[in-house]
């Protein structure tokens, strides 16, 4: 059956991906099987839908845009659920219903690292995940300390996944073709955090505080954060930290004994 056209809306930042490689290459890396549970964000035209769709236990899909969400829900499939809705507004825990699920998606690039963030808050459901992205956030989730990519988004995710590339994608693999170049990641989740984490959402706050403000030093940025400057201070002397260093040079290792530490200090 052909294809009904869709006229792509700039408001959902929809390129739709059309190269069958590229699709094959996705696929691939989720290494799929009957029991399977998958998660897909913003199916588009369905594309990569058709290829999970009979390789799998369930297939849930998120789409915002009602058109094509009423297209794949008139593929009349009992393993596929269709929820209509923005991703970042959805109760997740209502839709991923099962253990280790997969997670794929070619996302919307304005809100990619915000959709990330809401897949680490539920990664104990989440065992894999195979994401496009703009190269440029791929290079930031993959990068080292010390690097200008470094930054909240890449602890955060190296804390509990390995981070691999499994793709380059050029333009001409969506339509729109867009302005950059895309990368697809395949995210494994750890059995346990990558470092000692006694507080996962107070570990999370003093990450996002050391990098809210990238030209000024830690010290700086905590305080600006809500860290009262004593303890901070006293903090960096116990643990024998340099806060006029910058967040940048931190190692995933050095956030997991400044949390723990800035914790006992405010409940001192």
């Amino acid at each position: 059956m052909m294809e009904k056209y869709h006229r792509p809306r700039k408001r959902f930042g929809q390129n739709f991906l059309h190269d069958q490689n590229i699709i094959a290459a996705i696929i691939d890396a989720a290494r799929l099987n009957q029991n399977d549970h998958v998660l897909e964000i913003g199916p588009g035209q369905g594309a990569l839908t058709a290829k999970i769709l009979p390789k799998v236990a369930t297939l849930d899909i998120i789409e915002i845009d009602r058109d094509l969400a009423q297209t794949l829900v008139d593929r009349d499939d009992e393993r596929l659920t269709v929820h209509v809705g923005d991703a970042l507004r959805l109760d997740w825990d209502s839709i991923l219903h099962a253990d280790n699920y997969t997670l794929i998606a070619n996302l919307p690039y304005n809100i990619s690292s915000q959709i990330l963030f809401k897949m680490i808050e539920h990664r104990n459901r989440i065992a894999c995940m195979v994401l496009m992205f703009q190269k440029e956030v791929g290079d930031r989730l993959r990068a080292q300390p010390g690097s200008k990519e470094y930054g909240a988004l890449t602890v955060m995710c190296q804390l509990w996944f390995d981070v691999s590339r499994v793709i380059l994608v050029p333009p001409s693999a969506f339509r729109p073709a867009p302005k950059v170049i895309s990368e697809v990641l395949k995210f494994e989740r750890l059995p346990h955090a990558r470092v000692e984490v006694d507080d996962a959402v107070f570990f999370s706050r003093v990450v996002k505080a050391s990098f809210a403000q990238r030209r000024k030093t830690l010290r700086n940025c905590l305080c600006a954060a809500g860290f009262a400057p004593a303890v901070v201070d006293k903090v960096a002397d116990n643990i024998d930290l340099d806060v006029g260093r910058r967040g940048e040079t931190l190692t995933i290792q050095e956030f997991s004994v400044l949390a723990k530490q800035l914790r006992l200090g405010e409940n001192i």
